[in-house]
């Protein structure tokens, strides 16, 4: 029996495990938004999430609302899209009734002040739709002081003008990751629906392994890279990386002490697709998938070869259906 098959679904309070979750959310109390809090609630769990994130546009009007329509389930973590002058970003685990300033941009100097602020609070800062093709949707600020980035925001790809360029954020972020493990904290990717309208919640969203389903274990999750992100939760991905007797799981370091590695991907759900493996030297390996979807596929690389391995599942039209965080592979100094 694989390790998919032992990994059930877990509910509130059910310990370590993955979650999947939504955590770019929005209700009719933001512009564009046509549902009720109690209505996405029923849509996540329609979907199988575990857990959503509430961020309304610059507002705390509906925290004590998404806190009772859940019940727990999904559970809600309370947040806000914090939609500035040069860029848009998500403040996610703010206490209730908490709103961020938004009305500044990047020549301000005011960004930081209010990065700080959510970190004070114990909640984590995102990056939101880098490329989102409207005014203020380009994000101008440095990534630093940013805790993670929203790579994939809604459909992967789509006819609609204001959809956000993916590909673009996904290469940007894939530039940097290799600087950023080499020279200290890196930022973890994530995808969230921006749902507005019936029917987006979930596509696609970040499936986080956490100590227990509670805010600040999934938020600690989310910080530390250990999740990957689906387009729906008919995807299942399990990616690790082992040297000898050694091994680590997505967003975890392995220390190689020289040995050969060899990550290995379990993947269901996504009919003819093709698995990629990227480094820092991008796309060095691919593999395509059975008609079933289900298979699993290996690579051979070393720690002297490869600062770092992450995985992207697409589909034979080339809109993506799953992508990893990196596992990091070192060895002694």
């Amino acid at each position: 029996m694989s390790e998919l098959e032992t990994s059930p679904p877990q509910m509130a309070g059910g310990g370590r495990g993955w979650y999947r979750g939504d955590c770019h959310v929005h209700s009719l109390a933001s512009s564009g938004g046509e549902l009720t809090p109690a209505q996405l609630v029923a849509d996540a769990r329609a979907a199988g999430l575990d857990f959503l994130a509430a961020t309304e546009h610059n507002t705390s009007e509906t925290h004590n609302a998404w806190s009772r329509d859940a019940d727990d389930d999904p559970l809600v973590i309370l947040g806000q899209e914090v939609t500035t002058r040069t860029g848009h970003w998500l403040a996610l685990g703010v206490p209730s009734g908490q709103v961020v300033d938004w009305r500044y941009g990047v020549e301000d100097s005011a960004i930081d002040r209010h990065l700080d602020e959510v970190h004070r609070a114990g909640g984590l800062c995102v990056v939101a739709h880098p490329h989102a093709p409207y005014p203020s949707g380009t994000f101008m600020y440095p990534y630093q002081g940013f805790d993670a980035v929203e790579v994939w925001n809604g459909p992967w790809s789509s006819d609609v003008p204001w959809q956000a360029d993916n590909e673009a954020a996904l290469a940007d972020w894939g530039r940097s990751l290799t600087a950023d493990i080499r020279q200290g904290p890196w930022r973890p990717a994530m995808g969230n629906s921006d749902t507005h309208l019936k029917d987006q919640i979930g596509v696609p969203h970040t499936v986080v392994l956490a100590e227990d389903l509670s805010p600040g274990e999934i938020l600690a999750g989310i910080r530390a890279g250990r999740s990957w992100t689906a387009e729906s939760a008919a995807v299942e991905l399990l990616f690790t990386i082992s040297a000898g007797a050694q091994s680590a799981g997505i967003g975890e370091r392995l220390q190689t002490g020289g040995e050969p590695a060899v990550a290995r991907v379990e993947i269901r759900g996504v009919q003819s697709g093709i698995v990629s493996f990227h480094t820092e030297r991008g796309e060095v390996h691919r593999v395509p998938l059975p008609d079933s979807g289900s298979d699993v596929v290996e690579w051979h690389t070393s720690a002297a070869d490869s600062a770092f391995v992450r995985i992207e599942v697409r589909h034979p039209d080339g809109h993506m259906a799953a992508l990893s965080n990196p596992i990091i592979l070192t060895v002694p100094d």
